[in-house]
């Protein structure tokens, strides 16, 4: 009997990404946010207030029940009396397991509409999650949906397959650098032959909800969104980014451009107001390329994080260790909506082969030396899957045929438990 194609679930704070193996794009992407209806008890040490529940998934086949929605309708419902809106995922970790649990019965069910019992799932999970984290996991899949096998891999791993679809990239190889930025947060993330190297990940406060909020504060100082209602001016700074912002290389020369070709380089952006439908017009001009700057230049939007993303990537790599730093300058992958500006890539690589060269220079110098160093190759990947890198990379690694037998099985996990989820199988590994 031939098995069906494994389901890939990759469940982000904001957003969740659902869909079938093999393919290059997922099925469904909606928030990650669940509404549900009835008393409210206190809240618990594993989570927020949780509304009492029939049951563990009382009517498995009940997805006409409706006193909860996910996703879109659940955000619809926000304003209905009784409703309250939550959000499972905080982070990147799971806080309450009651609500993921039927969120994660309604995408199966209601979106995919999949028998669980069938299939082989593959689900993501944040650098340096709990090993309890992925036990209970395991426990609402193999127990609640009786699937047939489970692997659980790290996002950044996932990321770097995600690469391999870039023409750029001749060697298949689970060792580089993850640069994944989100709506909430930026995480630098090194690997080494498909194991995180913990002790160097670093966090950055700064992502695509921060460089929105930037946008907007820039529109209004200039007092063009005097005209946009207030309900929609953050809606129209993130469409501004995202429609006609780009990393630019030299920030003086840039500004130079704009102030002596202004009608070359403004642009203006059309809107509606949602309620009166009254249409309205911004001119967007510098916020073009500042937007993205605070990547590079980080004070120009707040004091609180100063330190440029290139010397956060150069920290991280030099933390990690030295066999395997080359591996890991030579392959830097780009990941997240946050990632998606024109010429990102190439700014960042540029000023990182700066730091990497002033270093060997600096070194040769102190050292003496008359021999030349070869120098360290620093390469960006850049590929059209960044967007859902995560999720195009768990598709390529599940298509794979030693996906089947990297899984836990449903017959391994009632002979051993949970715990067999602390053991992390990487492709191609011996077991």
């Amino acid at each position: 009997m031939s098995l069906l194609a494994p389901i890939i679930c990759d469940n982000g704070t904001g957003y969740s990404k659902v869909g079938f193996a093999g393919n290059s794009d997922p099925s469904f992407v909606f928030p990650t946010a669940i509404s549900t209806r009835g008393p409210v008890q206190q809240p618990t040490r594993s989570g927020p207030a949780v509304p009492p529940r029939p049951g563990n998934l009382a009517s498995k086949r009940g997805v006409e029940d409706l006193d909860f929605f996910i996703g879109d309708e659940a955000l619809a419902n926000a304003q209905t009396p009784g409703y309250g809106v939550y959000y499972p995922i905080r982070h990147g970790q799971i806080e309450n397991w009651d609500h993921m649990e039927r969120y994660w019965e309604q995408t199966i069910f209601k979106y995919l509409r999949a028998e669980p019992e069938d299939h082989y799932f593959l689900l993501t999970e944040p650098p340096l999650n709990p090993p309890e984290n992925r036990e209970q996991t395991a426990e609402i899949f193999f127990e609640s949906f009786n699937i047939k096998g489970l692997y659980i891999a790290v996002q950044a791993v996932l990321a770097l397959a995600a690469s391999w679809s870039s023409n750029r990239v001749t060697d298949r190889t689970l060792t580089g650098t993850v640069i994944d930025s989100g709506d909430g947060v930026t995480h630098v993330i090194p690997c080494a032959d498909g194991y995180v190297i913990g002790s160097a990940i670093k966090h950055i406060p700064i992502a695509g909800r921060d460089i929105s909020q930037f946008v907007l504060n820039l529109m209004r100082e200039r007092g063009d969104m005097a005209s946009v209602p207030p309900e929609d001016q953050l809606k129209i700074a993130g469409k501004v980014k995202e429609n006609f912002s780009y990393v630019c290389q030299d920030i003086v020369k840039e500004f130079r451009k704009y102030d002596q070709e202004p009608y070359k380089y403004f642009e203006r952006y059309e809107g509606e107001h949602t309620v009166t439908g009254r249409k309205y017009s911004v001119d967007v001009g510098y916020e073009r390329f500042l937007a993205p700057e605070i990547f590079f230049n980080p004070e120009i939007y707040s004091s609180d994080f100063l330190t440029p993303l290139p010397e956060v990537v150069d920290n991280v790599i030099q933390q990690s260790p030295i066999d395997v730093r080359r591996g890991l300058y030579k392959n830097i992958v780009l990941s997240g909506g946050s990632t998606m500006f024109q010429h990102f890539g190439q700014r960042l690589k540029r000023d990182l082969k700066q730091l990497v060269d002033r270093r060997l220079d600096a070194s040769m110098m102190a050292s003496g030396s008359q021999l030349r160093s070869s120098g360290v190759d620093v390469d960006v990947i850049s590929h059209k899957r960044q967007r859902y890198a995560v999720w195009f990379g768990g598709s390529l690694l599940a298509s794979l045929p030693e996906f089947y037998s990297s899984c836990h099985t449903k017959a391994q996990y009632d002979e051993i438990g949970p715990s067999i989820c602390r053991r992390y199988q990487i492709f191609g590994s011996a077991t």
